[in-house]
């Protein structure tokens, strides 16, 4: 099979395409023909040997969520057969022609949903959905500020929260994508110029937000104490701005603020099920419904997978990139 290698530590021209065997699944796993994958910032990392692939990962070949068919199943398979469409997240190893998953990292794939649309699907919708109501407990009525709103998990964010009846505000540095995002139903947009955002949210809602979906780190979260109301959630989940930031502590007692880390990749399988399973019930048949929807960027071919990660170091997308294999 073809996939997509990292041969060494670098930029994008490090990515070549190399043929390895084709993967056999073990107890409990299925091996899926991958039609389709997408670009993550995780992908990026990665190629630049920041970022190494868990142990029960391919090490060299990035790709963290896949949509395909089922070609083979492992002895105790019970809840997917051959061709089923399904689509769900992996360890990495997803810029492949196939990869192997335990059967319950995987999801069907809605009727009449194209591959591309699927791939765009998981790390962004499962992402936004654990840190938005699994961690954060996000209600209707409450206002959530959603950063890098024009990202993969941005978009599906407003979305998510959309459905969930919450009042949304979100950030971005350029005006068309706050513009495109009011189209997904963003309620308040705010260009975060020099990473400055707290007073414009209080001019809009000034009780604060109650959750903040923290995309970008570094001094974005000390401007998310400013606009935080009593008792909000933030949830960090990127760090695109950087790792290490000043913060008033102060503001956290005060305020009984709870800060909250969290990443999918790293967790042990049962919680990564977890996350997949309420996926599963409360997302896709949302999805089903065309209630919630990917946003794609662009779709390249796997042999173009240095192109695609040079589209997202540019930070000029909108929505996931796209890799149909």
């Amino acid at each position: 099979m073809r996939t997509i290698s990292i041969t060494r530590p670098g930029g994008p021209e490090v990515l070549a395409v190399v043929e390895r065997p084709l993967p056999e699944p073990a107890r409990g796993e299925v091996r899926v023909r991958v039609r389709a994958t997408a670009v993550n910032r995780a992908d990026l990392l990665q190629r630049m040997g920041m970022y190494p692939a868990p142990p029960d990962a391919p090490a060299d070949v990035p790709g963290l969520e896949i949509a395909g068919e089922v070609d083979a199943i492992g002895a105790g398979v019970e809840r997917l057969a051959v061709g089923d469409r399904v689509f769900g997240l992996v360890g990495g190893g997803g810029y492949a022609e196939a990869v192997t998953s335990h059967e319950r990292a995987l999801a069907r794939i809605p009727d009449g949903m194209a591959f591309e649309d699927a791939a765009a699907i998981p790390e962004a919708f499962v992402t936004a959905h654990d840190a938005l109501v699994t961690q954060a407990e996000l209600r209707g009525g409450e206002v959530v500020l959603i950063h890098a709103v024009g990202s993969g998990v941005g978009t599906a964010a407003v979305q998510l929260a959309r459905a969930l009846g919450a009042i949304t505000v979100g950030t971005a540095r350029t005006p068309d994508k706050l513009a495109r995002a009011r189209e997904l139903g963003l309620d308040t947009a705010i260009a975060a110029d020099g990473g400055k955002f707290a007073d414009a949210v209080r001019a809009v809602h000034p009780d604060g937000a109650a959750v903040v979906l923290e995309l970008v780190g570094g001094g974005y979260l000390a401007e998310d104490l400013r606009c935080a109301q009593n008792r909000a959630r933030i949830v960090l989940v990127g760090l695109l701005a950087g790792g290490k930031v000043e913060l008033d502590l102060g503001v956290v007692l005060r305020k009984r603020l709870r800060i909250q880390g969290t990443v999918l990749r790293s967790r042990p399988l049962e919680e990564k099920l977890a996350a997949m399973r309420a996926f599963e019930a409360q997302v896709v048949p949302l999805l089903a419904r065309g209630r919630l929807a990917p946003v794609i960027d662009c779709v390249m071919s796997l042999a173009d997978a240095a192109a695609a990660h040079e589209r997202m170091a540019s930070n000029a997308g909108f929505g996931k990139i796209v890799l149909r294999v």
